[in-house]
C-alpha cells in the first residue's frame, strides 16, 4: 500500500467526498465546528502566520443578508443549507506573529510591515488553510460546498472590514436527495506531472 491513510479514510476525504448542491436540514453544531478547527489549525502557513479567519452564518437575518450577494445559482443552496462560512485573511495577521513565531518575533516588521505584502501573503496562506477547512468538514462526516460565485465587495461590507478579504463562501451540512450528478472527470498523472 502507497498511503498510510486507511482507505476507509481516503474515500471519506477525497474518492468519496463530493460538493453537494442540497442539504438534509440537520444542524451542524458549534462543538462540530470546533472539533474541525482544532484538527485543521495544523495546516502549514507561511511563517506560521494563520491568516484564515471563519464567519459562520447561522442567524436568518444573516443568512439573508448573504444570500442577496451570491451569484444566482448558489443564493437557493446558501439559503438552504444548515450552516455557511464565509473564509477570509486577515490582512493585520502580522499582528500575532510574535506569538505565533516565538522564535522570530522581529518577522513581524522584518518581513511584514508593507500591507501590499502582508495582503499576498495572506492570500496565498489563506487559501492553503481553506483547503484544509475543506477537508476538515469532511473528515467531522459532513460535506463541504465551497464557492467563489459571489460579490466579494458586497460580502466584505456587509460581514467583515477592511482588514480582511473574502475568500470562499462554504455551504456545511449533511448531503441532501439529489445532492449531485455524475462526477466531473479528473486530469491524469501524465496530463499533471512532469520530472526534471
Amino acid at each position: 500500500m502507497s498511503l498510510a491513510l486507511d482507505p476507509a479514510a481516503q474515500d471519506l476525504l477525497f474518492r468519496e467526498a463530493r460538493t453537494p448542491n442540497t442539504f438534509t436540514d440537520e444542524p451542524v453544531t458549534d462543538e462540530q465546528i470546533q472539533a474541525i478547527y482544532d484538527l485543521v489549525k495544523y495546516g502549514p502557513t507561511a511563517f506560521n502566520q494563520s491568516p484564515l479567519r471563519i464567519t459562520l452564518v447561522r442567524s436568518p437575518e444573516a443568512r439573508e443578508r448573504l444570500v442577496k450577494h451570491m451569484a444566482p445559482p448558489n443564493q437557493d443552496k446558501t439559503a438552504a443549507a444548515p450552516l455557511t462560512a464565509i473564509l477570509s485573511t486577515d490582512n493585520e495577521f502580522h499582528e500575532e506573529l510574535p506569538r505565533l513565531l516565538p522564535h522570530f518575533p522581529q518577522a513581524k516588521d522584518v518581513f511584514f510591515a508593507e500591507r501590499p505584502v502582508r495582503e499576498r501573503s495572506a492570500q496565498l496562506s489563506g487559501v492553503l488553510q481553506a483547503a484544509y477547512f475543506i477537508i476538515g468538514v469532511r473528515a467531522a462526516g459532513l460535506a463541504a460546498g465551497p464557492m467563489n460565485g459571489f460579490d466579494y465587495p458586497g460580502v466584505q461590507a456587509e460581514f467583515l472590514d477592511d482588514d480582511h478579504t473574502p475568500l470562499l463562501v462554504v455551504n456545511i451540512g449533511r448531503p441532501g436527495a439529489g445532492a449531485w450528478g455524475e462526477r466531473a472527470p479528473r486530469l491524469g498523472l501524465d496530463e499533471v506531472v512532469t520530472t526534471v
